[in-house]
């Protein structure tokens, strides 16, 4: 029986500053990375990067599930790994499969910060050639948000799309307002997850009634709800967080069998997972739509940590404390 040496090094990769979403305020990535080692010698990586508010399993049982494994590993033992923990089947799935994609070679888009700071944040990744920026919306109050976002929709240059999240936080009456104002702006490419997602039925009345496009994202963060969502009726575009999501084979499986519209975005993991997810979008992406990989500028610059270092990844591994 194959089986390969199997090792877990826990991270923690804080922000420069707090990330704010409807789901609170994020101040630090926690993640695994895992390493394999064949018996050629050859070596691959992989990351195990949960986010449990999207409804992946806690850091601490996606620790005890490696913890579990033991020193070796079977490819039999990582396709036995639950549906209860996503993250650690993409981790170790993209670890075995060792996949690789090369970074930058695909368009970005660029999450700015939230409320006024964004009408001048967009100048210098624009300036650079980033032509899709993100905004996330539903922390204050609705009225403000607009007005500051249709300043900055009138800002931007012909050519620079914008979408907006708002993280399942809004209420009925709130994403009608969001989608409204969206119907009036032609450089909005979509209003992502406006409402909780248990609420898939408003949100398929939403997508009728309104010609803004409308994405999900906690609704489909892993295979099992977005296949639950797609029998449901669901034919508009997904977010598709490849390190929460389960086994990348079986999302690949999917995505293109049922031809699904979908962007590939960051879970905010290393470039670790980066490059694992970035290979998924090569074959899943949606031809035009920006993979969601910006946001590198949300971490310390690379002077002050190793985060930025590219591949190999030994140099990333060995930074980090045996655990």
């Amino acid at each position: 029986m194959i089986a390969y040496r199997c090792e877990f090094r826990r991270y923690r990769r804080p922000f420069q500053r707090p990330l704010c979403t409807h789901h609170g305020s994020w101040t630090a990535r926690e993640g695994i990375l895992v390493r394999l080692t064949r018996d050629s010698g050859e070596v691959s990586f992989g990351e195990i990067a949960p986010i449990p508010w999207f409804g992946t399993e806690t850091l601490e049982e996606a620790w005890s599930l490696c913890q579990a494994l033991g020193p070796t590993v079977s490819p039999g033992a990582i396709a036995a790994i639950p549906e209860t923990h996503p993250a650690c089947q993409f981790g170790l799935e993209s670890a075995l499969l060792g996949l690789r994609s090369p970074l930058g070679k695909r368009p970005c888009c660029h999450l700015l910060p939230t409320g006024p700071a964004a009408l001048s944040a967009w100048q210098a990744p624009v300036t650079a050639g980033v032509r899709t920026l993100k905004v996330k919306v539903g922390m204050a109050e609705p009225q403000d948000e607009i007005v500051w976002l249709q300043t900055l929709a009138r800002q931007l240059p012909e050519g620079v799309k914008l979408r907006l999240d708002a993280n399942g936080g809004l209420s009925l009456e709130q994403a009608q307002q969001w989608l409204a104002m969206g119907d009036r702006l032609p450089n909005l490419e979509f209003l992502e997850q406006p409402l909780a997602p248990g609420q898939l039925d408003l949100m398929l009345a939403l997508a009728a009634q309104f010609r803004t496009p409308l994405a999900l994202d906690e609704s489909v963060a892993t295979l099992a709800q977005l296949r639950d969502c797609h029998d449901r009726g669901w034919r508009g575009i997904v977010v598709i967080k490849p390190a929460i999501a389960g086994f990348p084979s079986q999302v690949r499986q999917f995505c293109q069998q049922h031809a699904l519209d979908v962007v590939v975005s960051s879970a905010l993991e290393t470039v670790v997972g980066q490059q694992a997810g970035l290979a998924l979008a090569a074959e899943i992406g949606t031809p035009g739509r920006a993979v969601g990989y910006g946001i590198d500028h949300w971490f310390a610059n690379a002077s002050e940590t190793p985060w930025f270092f590219r591949p190999p990844f030994e140099d990333l591994w060995r930074h980090l404390p045996p655990s």
